[in-house]
């Protein structure tokens, strides 16, 4: 994998305990970042802090929650003095139901994680990244956003949403060192798994033209690119992680 310099630089990742968010803690710590880990489930991010070491900070955080999120962020500021690195992960899927009989306080609840959780994080960090004018944000979307799962219309929606929220603050924050785009994965073996029906991840593994789940690694290299000085043009963009299903 190549490695990328992010020497001097300071890393937020969401939903970085366990999944994509372990592993793009994992690569940005490789390049010489630090990383704050900010994740509902306090014990698992520290041990993922203590198991990348020196450089490191868990950091529990509702990203649903404005007032978690401008917690977190004073606490990831106080710590490291700075933050360059915003990388989005931390999501829900919810169950697989159709629409008619979908609940309705799961669909909120999925939105108020994936899409406004999103918003939280992408407006915390926007002000002080326009103020020093560098920062780099990815936002873990999904293809199911591109394309809507059947029976997954409540994170269908919300990835879609997290499309446009990309789209619209890239555009707004082009006129500096900022870039913002965002991922859209076909599904990884993860505890996400977990949410889903064994229909449903069956006929998500149909649909990649690859015939096979992303590794973790995969989504990891994309992502430290989009985090890093290198990219320095691209924003506003949606970069492809189906395997092939979705190629635009």
């Amino acid at each position: 994998m190549n490695k990328y310099d992010f020497d001097g630089r300071t890393a937020i990742v969401t939903g970085g305990a366990q999944g994509i968010g372990h592993a793009v803690a994992e690569e940005l710590n490789k390049g010489g970042a630090r990383v704050a880990i900010w994740d509902t489930d306090f014990e698992l991010a520290s041990k993922t802090a203590k198991e990348l070491g020196d450089g490191s900070l868990s950091v529990k955080a509702d990203i649903a929650n404005w007032s978690s999120v401008e917690a977190a962020y004073r606490k990831t500021k106080d710590a490291f003095g700075r933050v360059d690195i915003a990388v989005n992960s931390a999501g829900i899927a919810g169950s697989n139901a159709p629409v008619a009989d979908y609940p309705v306080e799961e669909f909120h609840q999925i939105v108020a994680v994936n899409l406004l959780g999103a918003f939280h994080v992408n407006k915390v960090v926007a002000a002080d990244m326009r103020e020093q004018n560098y920062g780099r944000i990815v936002n873990i979307a999904s293809v199911a956003g591109k394309e809507g799962n059947p029976n997954a219309s409540a994170y269908s929606s919300s990835k879609a949403g997290v499309i446009g929220l990309t789209k619209s603050l890239g555009k707004e924050m082009a006129d500096c060192d900022i870039a913002v785009n965002c991922v859209t994965p076909a599904a990884a073996r993860t505890r996400i798994f977990d949410q889903m029906s064994q229909e449903h991840i069956d006929y998500m593994l149909s649909k990649i033209p690859r015939g096979r789940f992303l590794e973790l690694n995969e989504a990891a290299a994309m992502i430290a690119w989009l985090a890093s000085s290198e990219n320095s043009f691209t924003t506003g963009g949606v970069f492809d992680l189906s395997g092939g299903r979705a190629t635009y």
